[in-house]
């Protein structure tokens, strides 16, 4: 094991968006007439999945969250998806794909990781290894390299494309990377900037000094103009910011979407998207989160409208690095958590259903009396899609693309 590469501080003061894609295909794949295309979203900052999709049909739902809780019956109703779970209303497109079979949600999973740092938990779920800082390549980017030379689309071509200015660690590895950057970039969140000034206080003292008074310079500019696009006091976005994040979000997942859909073009990315860190007055069905629901749907419609010919070939897999506290805290948010939901959407998907091993919401099933209990290693779920989807073989899986994971077996029947 190699140890992790310490970021640049341009890679961390950069917004976070980012695509890369390969222009290979496993030659099986291809012998079998098909032309799968595979993109990951990374949602920074831990998704409350309970937000996302509601255990409606759970006895202690609503006492666990109260007013709080997303109900079909609710002041804004959720939208069913089965006789248990229903979707935050925030995403009609997200329903559209389940209804018509080409979205699938996985409940209560997580990576193997069980403390709460975003940096941590980050560097396992793109690592891909059970161990933090223990590898200085991503996931992703071995799986592309397990497979088969002869197998590229385009054997003219061995170039990655990113979109946006940083490369995150799951694409990092041994194939080249060439990146575009979208003329919209969304604002750093609060927290970003929080954690940025603790990270730089301890290795670097005098940027630390610089970046806290840009903070104070920021703070006084959104105080003097009520006009700023800046982020609130109490957590919530000014209409303008919202509307340059779902711009944002759409502008990246749609480019992703059109140039893995190019028949000369990559055939695997990744893009990622901050701001899911909602400490302080989510808003599940009105307010920040649902905003960033909305924004994430919309995406969702942008890959689908890109992807065009090739949306039947095509599968969205959307994970975070953990969940957040199962119930809400005294701000009217929730803390960073464990168990949350991988969603998962595209044409190739056979779709349709919410994948869950479901632990229940009584105190005595929480996991650590606070947050939902995991009972899916996501490591499963993505192993599904790399086998099944790229036919990354078994072997490859367990020792090269997530090491030590023999015993977690690939989820079967994804698409």
């Amino acid at each position: 094991m190699t140890l992790l590469h310490a970021a640049s501080r341009r890679e961390l003061l950069l917004a976070s968006g980012v695509l890369f894609a390969w222009a290979h295909l496993p030659k099986l794949a291809r012998a079998e007439g098909r032309d799968p295309r595979l993109l990951v979203i990374v949602l920074r900052g831990a998704l409350d999945g309970l937000a996302a999709v509601a255990p409606v049909g759970d006895p202690d739902w609503i006492k666990l969250r109260g007013d709080n809780a997303l109900a079909l019956d609710g002041r804004t109703p959720a939208l069913p998806l089965d006789a248990f779970f229903a979707l935050n209303p925030a995403m009609p497109n997200l329903h559209r794909l389940y209804r018509a079979g080409q979205a699938t949600i996985v409940h209560a999973a997580a990576t193997p990781y069980r403390d709460r740092s975003h940096f941590d938990g980050q560097d396992v779920l793109e690592s891909g290894v059970g161990k933090v800082g223990a590898a200085d390549t991503g996931w992703l980017n071995r799986a592309l390299n397990a497979l088969a030379p002869e197998g590229r689309v385009n054997p003219g071509s061995r170039k990655a494309l990113a979109v946006g200015p940083v490369t995150p660690l799951v694409v990092r590895g041994p194939a080249p990377v060439m990146s575009w950057v979208p003329q919209r970039l969304p604002p750093a969140s609060g927290d970003t900037t929080t954690r940025l000034l603790d990270l730089y206080s301890h290795t670097d003292p005098e940027l630390a000094r610089a970046l806290e008074s840009r903070i104070r310079l920021a703070a006084m500019a959104r105080d003097g103009n009520m006009e700023a696009m800046k982020e609130r006091g109490d957590g919530q976005l000014t209409t303008p910011v919202i509307e340059r994040v779902r711009s944002y979000f759409a502008d990246a997942a749609g480019t992703a979407a059109k140039y893995l859909a190019r028949p000369d073009g990559p055939r695997v990315g990744a893009l990622a998207f901050n701001g899911w860190d909602t400490h302080i007055n989510e808003g599940i069905a009105s307010g920040l989160l649902a905003n960033l629901f909305g924004a994430l749907d919309g995406a969702f419609h942008a890959i689908e409208t890109g992807a065009g010919d090739a949306w039947p070939d095509t599968v969205v897999a959307v994970v975070t690095e953990f969940g957040r506290t199962a119930r809400i805290n005294g701000t009217l948010g929730t803390d960073h958590g464990t168990g949350t939901v991988a969603l998962l959407i595209g044409g190739a998907l056979k779709g349709g259903r919410v994948v869950a091993d479901w632990p229940g919401l009584k105190a005595s099933d929480l996991y650590e009396n606070r947050d939902l209990k995991p009972t899916t290693d996501l490591r499963a779920v993505l192993k599904g899609l790399l086998k099944d989807h790229l036919r990354v073989d078994d072997r490859a899986l367990a020792e090269a693309v997530f090491p030590g994971s023999e015993a977690v077996r690939p989820m079967d029947g994804l698409v």
